[in-house]
């Protein structure tokens, strides 16, 4: 569950499509560096097959929270540097991990910059929606993260993080909501506090 949890991911290959069709990566990196906070409900679909639903809070730059539903009950927060994994379930400490050794640091970095040289390895259209695939230039063994959007206006609507072992988690949001005050208690990555005030 922890492994599968912390890849995020959304199986989907860039498609080819036609350049007029697609959003540019500065429109894309523009409209990632305009949000401050957001939430969203979401759905997953596991590595394994199975699926998962909870809410996703967004406090760029840095922090992100995935709540997953009963019976998950498992709980991942990215700040301070960090992705932790809380996995009630496994009876063990949670699993700490580097931001930056996970492509969420990606979107959630100070300032988006998906025209950096090699980090964007696909730019397709499906004939609806802008996929993205963008990884670190530097380290793609941590491997890539895939974006998709809509457009009037610029939504991210799906994502994946596609890890260094093949494996791959779908990750759909049901509308992603910008705006609104989260308490800094729920990207705290030390161990649960009242996270009532959001």
């Amino acid at each position: 569950m922890k492994r599968i949890v912390l890849t995020f991911i959304l199986a989907m290959a860039a498609p080819s499509g036609w350049a007029a069709e697609k959003l540019p990566l500065k429109a894309i990196s523009g409209y990632f560096n305009a949000i401050t906070t957001a939430q969203s409900q979401f759905s997953q679909i596991n590595d394994d097959g199975s699926r998962s639903t909870g809410v996703l809070y967004i406090h760029r730059p840095g922090r992100m929270r995935f709540e997953y539903d009963p019976p998950e009950a498992a709980l991942v927060i990215a700040g301070a540097g960090a992705v932790v994994i809380h996995d009630p379930k496994s009876n063990e400490p949670p699993e700490t991990y580097p931001l930056k050794r996970t492509p969420l640091w990606i979107i959630l970095a100070r300032k988006v910059d998906l025209d950096r040289a090699k980090m964007v390895v696909g730019h397709g259209f499906d004939g609806t929606a802008t996929i993205v695939r963008a990884l670190d230039p530097e380290h793609p063994e941590y491997g890539s993260i895939d974006l998709k959007f809509t457009d009037n206006p610029v939504t991210l609507t799906e994502w994946a993080i596609n890890d260094g072992n093949g494996g791959q988690t779908t990750v759909v949001l049901g509308g992603l909501k910008t705006g609104g005050h989260f308490s800094s208690d729920l990207f705290a990555t030390q161990p649960e506090t009242d996270s009532s005030d959001r």
